[in-house]
């Protein structure tokens, strides 16, 4: 008898082609997973920086700055009015707090990763100043916004709230000739505002927090990454010709010093050489690496 060899039929309900299909589009969404996963842990590994100040000429250049390297950082800004708010476009990522309240800072500061501290008392001239006269001018704070309130119990304020909500870093931006009582800074509205800098950045110094302070020279609105920038220590700098800074190019050594750490438990002068002259500095690394000073 001859052998007969059946041959299965295939489905009716599943054809090659539907069965290609099927795989292809099991494929496709084990890739679309993988893709979702690699996107997902990308954005959890965005830094979440605050900016304070940021209605400030320098604070606004520095948050400019982070929300232009989004795929690196998600950038907060800090204000104290509403005002302020509309200046720098009024996003929902600026906060609007009085940082001599530290209630109303602890929004913005929950969850930031990063504190950068552009927070500053600013002198106003009194009216009435003819310079065709001759003499120099006068100033004042106004009340409620002395350096003691703004440089050292708004500066504590913030420091204490970043610790408490776990920050890792904080950038503190001051003013060189701190090591000077004497300082004409100082004399504006009899308001001694470099001894209030100075007790801010020791605080923030014995805080435990990684620090980095940046004590700039005379700030000048100018274009940035077009000059070799000098660092130094115990207003060194002060006196010699290179004794001022572009704010631009404080803003980016301020972001610059999140990213190393050869950047963490520093304090120094800064200021740059006159444009056109050295190279400018673009390794940021080997600037911080020159700083040996801790306050």
């Amino acid at each position: 008898m001859a052998l007969v060899t059946r041959v299965p039929l295939l489905s009716t309900t599943t054809s090659p082609c539907a069965s290609f299909r099927r795989c292809r589009a099991f494929k496709c969404e084990r890739r679309f997973r993988r893709l979702a996963a690699v996107v997902s842990s990308e954005m959890a590994d965005l830094s979440t920086v605050l900016v304070t100040g940021a209605g400030g000429r320098t604070g606004q250049i520095v948050y400019e700055k982070l929300k232009e390297r989004s795929d690196q950082y998600t950038g907060r800004g800090l204000v104290r009015t509403d005002e302020s708010k509309g200046k720098i476009g009024g996003a929902d990522d600026v906060f609007v707090g009085d940082i001599r309240d530290s209630d109303t800072i602890v929004p913005a500061i929950q969850g930031i990763d990063a504190l950068v501290i552009l927070t500053s008392a600013v002198p106003k001239m009194k009216p009435g100043f003819d310079p065709s006269k001759g003499g120099r001018p006068e100033f004042y704070f106004e009340e409620g916004a002395y350096p003691e309130q703004v440089d050292w119990i708004g500066q504590k304020n913030q420091i204490d709230a970043a610790k408490a909500a776990g920050v890792k870093q904080i950038v503190l931006v001051g003013s060189m000739g701190g090591t000077n009582l004497n300082h004409p800074l100082n004399s504006l509205g009899n308001g001694n505002i470099l001894v209030w800098k100075r007790k801010a950045e020791q605080y923030l110094a014995d805080s435990g927090i990684p620090y980095t302070i940046i004590r700039a020279g005379g700030l000048q609105d100018k274009e940035g990454g077009v000059r070799e920038l000098l660092v130094g220590k115990d207003d060194e700098l002060l006196q010699t010709e290179t004794r001022t800074i572009a704010r631009a190019d404080v803003a980016e050594v301020c972001i610059q010093a999140l990213q190393f750490e050869e950047a963490k438990f520093k304090a120094f002068d800064l200021a740059s050489k006159p444009e056109g002259t050295g190279t400018p500095t673009k390794d940021f690394k080997a600037l911080f690496s020159q700083i040996s000073t801790r306050f």
